[in-house]
């Protein structure tokens, strides 16, 4: 027999060496969780293969869902170039007093407001219903709810996962708003497909699973009978008796909460006047648009409550505390005013970028985005997003756009216009120019902190290299590489070429 002393000090060195290794595989997934990194298995494979892409498409919408208040635009999820990004895209155009019904999805979104003006309204869950109508009688209150936001053109605006949500257009003339989904984020626990939850009418389905779905839900859309139905909203299985006994109502009541009878599907019209609890308007503003002075009223405030935080609001991940950090964090940031912008030439164009640094719930979502404008014949010039996909949004103009991949091969050379998108992946660079008509877009990117590498230009690589290497590395002379590394003083965008008299008066340049 073996000596017991022996045999019993290595089980103790057997039990202690699991309770080791369990205690740091429990420590590296928290710390995957904390940081966003995804647990789900194979993940990394299937992405290589999903983002070795051959060819980009500009892609424009894929399928439709006409209602009553609006239209929602949707882009087919499948598509090779979402699926390498991680990524789903739609757009909202609500028309004046048009309703889109409250839903939650399992993904966050970043939506722009590309046109118009209206409210916004997200439910943060465990959050204090911050505005209420003056007291009626005795314990009693007409209407309390959570705080509602103004939005309008250029807004960005953010949305979590699992958070309800609704936008009503107040203005007088269509609410638009494009959409991206991060199907990819880590608070996503369910597959890579967007769902989207309704919590009242009887929505038609936005996206389908499978190509199969999504090309039998087009077939299906354009032969639907108004009394059909591909979707319910969630209340609609629930027993009535149910739903009666726990929100304290009738069957009858209950019964409609199915929105069985509903035939005006996602985007509704509201009826009459649209009464929500809002803080008036002032009369004191002089600065020509009232509507915006009051927004950047209330931006301003939002901000200055930050600060008065200080770091605490941007550690909001690492306090506790709920009402300290997500209950008071800023949902919008406005990127489409040309006073606002972070890089500006007048002969070129116009930047705004915002990340997490700037709008602190981006760290969340674990997204960023850009607006850019270019002017006539401008360019901005050739980059690479170092640590990000981007999903390019047209809203105006045209321009024509060149991607290269790893292998030095073109993945993309055409021409991009008005509501069309491109997904650029990770590392691979690209070029704009914008044609007579001039080019807008807005770019979605999946970081919270998404930087760039430019090419060219003052804050370029070809700047940070020295003569030498540039020389050795081109076979070209140190003054060449001179010239080449410092030509340009312009940083992200440049003006179009000098006019044909300049020319003729510099004909070396010309050539």
């Amino acid at each position: 027999m073996g000596n017991p002393l022996l045999l019993s000090f290595s089980l103790c060195f057997l039990v202690l060496f699991n309770v080791c290794l369990a205690t740091d595989q429990n420590i590296q997934g928290y710390r995957s969780r904390r940081y966003g990194e995804s647990q789900r298995y194979g993940e990394g494979q299937r992405r290589y293969r999903e983002c070795r892409l051959d060819r980009l498409d500009a892609l424009e919408p894929s399928n439709r869902i006409e209602a009553e208040g609006g239209v929602i635009e949707m882009w087919d999820p499948n598509h090779e170039e979402f699926q390498c990004a991680g990524v789903a895209f739609q757009r909202y155009l609500i028309d004046p007093k048009g309703l889109l019904l409250p839903q939650y999805t399992n993904a966050p979104r970043l939506m722009y407001v590309e046109r118009g003006r209206g409210f916004k309204g997200v439910v943060l869950s465990g959050c204090p219903e911050t505005y209420q109508e003056s007291q009626q009688s005795a314990g009693e209150f007409r209407d309390r709810h959570q705080k509602i936001r103004r939005v309008r053109t250029g807004d960005l605006f953010a949305v979590p996962a699992g958070s309800a949500h609704w936008t009503y257009n107040d203005g007088n003339e269509k609410l638009i708003i494009v959409v991206l989904l991060d199907v990819s984020n880590h608070a996503n626990q369910l597959d890579f497909h967007p769902r989207a939850f309704y919590l009242a009418g009887n929505p038609e389905e936005e996206f389908s699973e499978r190509r199969s779905e999504w090309k039998q839900e087009q077939t299906r859309h354009s032969t639907r009978r108004e009394g059909s139905s591909n979707k319910n909203n969630i209340f609609f299985a629930f027993d009535d008796r149910v739903l009666a006994e726990v929100l304290n109502i009738n069957t009858e009541m209950a019964r409609k909460l199915r929105g069985e009878d509903d035939f005006r599907r996602n985007i509704i019209k509201v009826e009459g006047q649209f009464e929500v609890i809002k803080p008036p308007r002032s009369r004191g503003g002089q600065r020509g648009d009232e509507q915006q002075w009051e927004e950047e009223q209330e931006e301003e405030q939002e901000r200055a409550y930050e600060r008065s935080r200080g770091r605490r609001s941007h550690r909001w991940a690492d306090d506790n505390g709920l009402d300290e950090t997500i209950c008071s964090m800023r949902l919008k940031e406005n990127i489409g005013d040309a006073s606002r912008a972070d890089i500006y030439t007048p002969e070129a164009g116009r930047l705004s970028t915002t990340n997490s640094h700037r709008f602190p719930i981006l760290r969340w979502l674990k997204l960023s985005a850009e607006r850019g404008v270019l002017y006539r014949n401008a360019m901005y010039v050739p980059h690479w997003n170092q640590n990000a996909h981007s999903v390019i949004f047209v809203t105006r103009g045209r321009a024509r756009v060149q991607v290269v991949d790893d292998r030095g091969q073109t993945v993309f050379d055409g021409e991009l216009q008005q509501r069309q998108l491109l997904v650029v992946p990770q590392n691979f660079a690209l070029v704009k120019k914008a044609s007579d008509e001039g080019f807008e877009w807005v770019s979605f990117k999946t970081n919270d902190n998404a930087m760039i590498t430019p090419l060219a230009g003052r804050t370029s690589a070809m700047r940070a290299f020295p003569v030498q290497v540039i020389a050795s590395a081109y076979r070209i002379s140190n003054e060449e590489a001179l010239r080449l590394k410092f030509n340009r003083e312009e940083t992200t965008l440049l003006p179009p070429r000098m006019s044909s008299s300049a020319r003729r008066a510099n004909p070396i340049e010309a050539m």
